[in-house]
């Protein structure tokens, strides 16, 4: 999975299973997954911390759990709701990522995607819908941030 140009992506694993997610990595060529949940369990099978970082070590890449950039369960609801309720979870959420332990992992992505593809993974379909857009965003923004600084 090695030999693709550095970056970042998104990628949920809803309507899934985890052959098709692993699948998915390989064809996005991603070297890093980056688990953005706060607590990285799942019903669906192969998908709770353990079971998901065996299965993606073994196709060559790696996993990494970011517990600083989980969107609390008292906010999930609102990036399921009306346009206005997600706009506040985003909202709510982006305020949180002020916080030191946020902080760290979003420069920990930005060194990440400036050397490996990196792909952070939440479990929503709809990126627009998931925390992990704003974490995008985020890096991004810090990514060119440091393009113009170089």
């Amino acid at each position: 999975m090695h030999g693709t140009a550095p970056g970042i992506v998104g990628t949920g694993y809803e309507g899934v299973d985890l052959d098709a997610f692993l699948a998915r990595l390989g064809e996005q060529r991603i070297n890093v997954l980056v688990d953005v949940r706060l607590t990285p369990i799942s019903r669906k099978r192969g998908f709770s911390k353990t079971a998901l970082s065996t299965a993606v070590t073994s196709t060559g890449a790696e996993y990494l759990h970011l517990r600083g950039l989980g969107n609390p369960k008292t906010n999930r609801a609102g990036f399921g709701g009306s346009l206005q309720e997600l706009s506040e979870a985003r909202d709510r959420y982006s305020a949180l990522l002020t916080d030191e332990a946020a902080e760290t992992a979003l420069d920990q992505l930005v060194e990440l995607a400036k050397h490996q593809r990196v792909a952070v993974m939440c479990f929503e379909a709809d990126e627009q819908r998931c925390h992990r857009d704003v974490v995008l965003h985020q890096v991004r923004l810090r990514l060119e941030r440091d393009l113009v600084e170089v």
